[in-house]
């Protein structure tokens, strides 16, 4: 029996690669330790309900003060992913259990309990499911309107690389108000950090939505500091764009173990700003750009934002 919480179990694959140095992370970086009351309500209310978390199981910087508030990013579909990307904490191998029928109602439970206005949904990559888990996004997705009509949603999916093109569109039908899907990082950068997944498929990917429902909000992002250079940035972003990607989050890729990707370097606040500039410039309706931005950081306050944004543009047209 696995221990998901001893690392060389974790991540059997990285098991037997050599150590990469973890440099000290400047203070820009620095988090304080979760304490608060809230935080704690949102543990218990997480556990009550048996539901995983990519908070917890991803080791977010965050996870702290979104908790505090009762933000907590739900992980569906198990804790054990398929793919074995280099930058990620969450455990790999074969999920050693079917889909859970009940799990949409319980995470509709959890919302309605914490009381979200906004919630984000995501999940382990499933390649051992035919449709890549694309209906068990959908169950969710409705339970959570049953259950908090006013609730707005946004998905973080796989990739469904591996599925027929229906899978995508059984997601999308299921009106999430955000269909976001992570580049992670620059092509160049795929085959040793993202092996398991194309760039341009994944591009594709949100081309697609956009296509399916042309109202739906689109959101992607990606890591800096895995050793790309400020010129491929601009490209992803340029390739956003002609995807009519609506939202872009960058944040600082941070090591979680030794056996994973070594921290090329640590990009500074000002680089950020820059970034997200030029993000603006390139027509985004949303950049969250900073050391500590992650998906699902803000994420309910930036929702707000980029609706606005949107109401903004279309009332100047």
């Amino acid at each position: 029996m696995r221990d998901l919480k001893i690392p060389e179990q974790r991540h059997p694959e990285k098991a037997h690669r050599p150590d990469n140095a973890q440099p000290k992370k400047p203070d820009w970086i620095r988090v304080k330790a979760p304490t608060s009351q809230g935080y704690k309500k949102t543990h218990a209310i997480m556990r009550e309900h048996k539901l995983v978390t990519v908070c917890e199981e991803a080791g977010c910087p965050n996870a702290g003060e979104c908790w505090s508030q009762g933000h907590a990013t739900m992980m569906i579909m198990g804790e054990v992913c398929t793919r074995a990307c280099s930058f990620c904490n969450i455990a790999t191998g074969k999920p050693p259990e079917e889909l859970d029928v009940f799990e949409p109602g319980r995470v509709a439970d959890a919302v309605q309990k914490l009381g979200l206005n906004h919630v984000v949904i995501t999940s382990v990559d499933r390649d051992d499911i035919e449709d890549g888990g694309a209906e068990h996004f959908a169950m969710t997705i409705r339970a959570i309107r049953k259950r908090s009509p006013d609730t707005t949603i946004e998905i973080l999916t796989p990739d469904f690389i591996r599925c027929d093109d229906s899978a995508l569109e059984v997601v999308v039908a299921a009106k999430p108000d955000v269909f976001n899907h992570n580049l992670e990082t620059v092509p160049g950068l795929y085959p040793e950090v993202r092996p398991g997944a194309r760039y341009f498929h994944s591009l594709r990917l949100l081309q697609r939505v956009k296509e399916i429902d042309p109202s739906m909000f689109t959101k992607s992002g990606i890591m800096v500091g895995l050793g790309e250079d400020k010129q491929a940035v601009i490209q992803v972003m340029e390739d956003m764009r002609a995807a009519d990607i609506d939202f872009l989050t960058i944040g600082q890729y941070l090591q979680p173990t030794p056996k994973h990707h070594a921290v090329d370097r640590f990009v500074t606040p000002e680089e950020f700003k820059v970034y997200e500039r030029a993000a603006y410039n390139k027509g985004f309706l949303m950049v969250s750009a900073s050391p500590l931005t992650r998906s699902s950081y803000h994420a309910g306050d930036d929702f707000a934002k980029l609706r606005e944004n949107r109401l903004k543009k279309l009332g100047r047209a």
